[in-house]
């Protein structure tokens, strides 16, 4: 009887200690809202991703954010292993993708999906919230969207009382607050995606209508669309010191000194992608190295910097010039580009590796984050110290839009910029002649 029932205590113990039946609340407080976990207030330090969980742990983050449920058991099985609780995404269809949400038979259908969905994961102990649909009002005309959002939240209070419902907006607008406000009462948490316009998000959410908790799910640098462009219409990216400064900013002034009504939030975006350029959302690069703006969010989820920063980029210039002067090239000449850099443990370059490449300007840019095809790398452009901090390129042949890019890698992580440049034809002529039949194919036959 004694080791049946020690037996019973270790096993009790255990399943508490891993979370079975863990529960997450919103509770109200004299000040606001808190959200807890298991009994305990659980602040949300969040990333947008389902990749390197190890690395989240180890810059203090608690949680990460899905937007589908495509690979659902097996995230939440590795969140769990390592402590970690998921806001598990559920993704609705969008009316600029051509769904009809006045088709009822659609809308019954892809209700019917995810009631299968919640059935399935609403007792996994590393859930921690559900996301009923992303950025639905992203270019659309429709409202009804939103009663599709009450239907699937409301069948989520029906069958499982232990998670909160949240759904997400494309920034914060007095509009949008309204409808989920009086045709989504089933929501009980608001979160908003918001770059550069994070800093109003505390003082309009409450003016624009919303009076319970919220959560930012998505922050971080300045987004391709509201940044300074050139004077031929594309965005000038940040560079990776600057979207440090950004994080670092954003966190300490918008999100956590409002924490009696934000409960958390999510750092977009935990991995790497092509969105307007390969490097402009991504913590990681397409190589899976961490990022400079990584060492700010450990700073603001743990109060330390990381013992091995990553380096910070001072300057970026074409022939003298930076970003910001809508930099001109004529086709086929040589240019100098240089990167200025401060190294963490170091005053010299030792150590530091320089990746030099030009692309093609994207011409599949796309919104809300839909898949984009990658922009064409050019080769054999870099003529001179491709692995130094000072390099000389040939612009190339092709009139067009075209971008430079250089990383920095020291201590294993990574520094980035990038300026975009305007390639202007060459005068036609004999020269210019064979130096389109080329087509950068063989540049020591054009230097003769």
């Amino acid at each position: 009887m004694k080791h049946a029932l020690k037996l019973i205590l270790f096993i009790s113990a255990t399943l508490g200690s891993i979370g079975i039946n863990a529960q997450t609340k919103v509770q109200t407080t004299d000040s606001g809202f808190v959200l807890m976990r298991n009994g305990s207030p659980y602040y949300v330090k969040g990333v947008g991703g389902e990749v390197n969980f190890d690395k989240m742990i180890s810059i203090g983050a608690n949680s990460f954010r899905t937007w589908g449920v495509e690979n659902a058991q097996k995230v939440l099985d590795e969140a769990q292993k390592r402590g970690l609780t998921v806001m598990l995404g559920l993704w609705l269809q969008h009316e600029r993708h051509g769904f009809d949400y006045n088709n009822k038979d659609k809308v019954k259908s892809q209700l019917d999906y995810f009631k299968n969905v919640i059935k399935q994961f609403k007792d996994h102990p590393a859930l921690l919230m559900w996301g009923v649909g992303n950025e639905l009002d992203l270019d659309y005309t429709n409202p009804n969207c939103w009663n599709a959002v009450q239907d699937i939240a409301q069948y989520i209070h029906q069958i499982d009382p232990n998670h909160p419902t949240s759904t997400v907006t494309a920034g914060l607008d007095s509009l949008e607050v309204q409808y989920i406000k009086s045709r989504c009462p089933d929501i009980d948490i608001y979160s908003i995606n918001t770059y550069g316009n994070i800093a109003g998000v505390p003082q309009n959410i409450a003016r624009f209508g919303w009076s319970g908790p919220y959560m930012i799910t998505e922050w971080g640098p300045n987004g391709h669309w509201e940044s300074p462009q050139t004077n031929w219409g594309v965005s000038i990216e940040q560079t990776s010191t600057e979207k440090t400064a950004s994080y670092l900013t954003r966190y300490k002034e918008y999100i956590a000194p409002n924490q009696s009504h934000c409960l958390g939030s999510y750092a977009f975006l935990w991995g790497a992608k092509q969105e307007y350029t390969e490097t402009w959302y991504g913590l990681f690069s397409k190589d899976n190295l961490p990022t400079e703006p990584i060492d700010a969010l450990e700073f603001v989820f743990t109060g330390n910097w990381p013992k091995k920063p990553a380096p910070s980029v001072m300057a970026m210039q074409i022939d003298g010039k930076d970003a910001f002067k809508s930099i001109n090239l004529k086709a086929g000449e040589k240019f100098p580009a240089s990167i200025k850099i401060l190294l963490p443990d170091s005053l010299s370059n030792e150590h530091v590796d320089f990746v030099w490449r030009i692309f093609e300007e994207s011409t599949d840019k796309k919104s809300g984050g839909d898949v984009e095809a990658e922009a064409t790398e050019l080769t054999g452009l870099i003529v001179k110290g491709s692995n130094k901090s000072e390099v000389v390129f040939r612009a190339p042949l092709q009139a067009g839009s075209y971008r430079i890019f250089v990383t920095v890698i020291h201590n294993g992580k990574v520094a980035y910029a990038n300026i975009p440049f305007k390639v202007i034809a060459r005068e036609v002529g004999e020269k210019q002649s064979r130096f389109i039949q080329l087509k950068y194919t063989d540049m020591k036959e054009f230097e003769k």
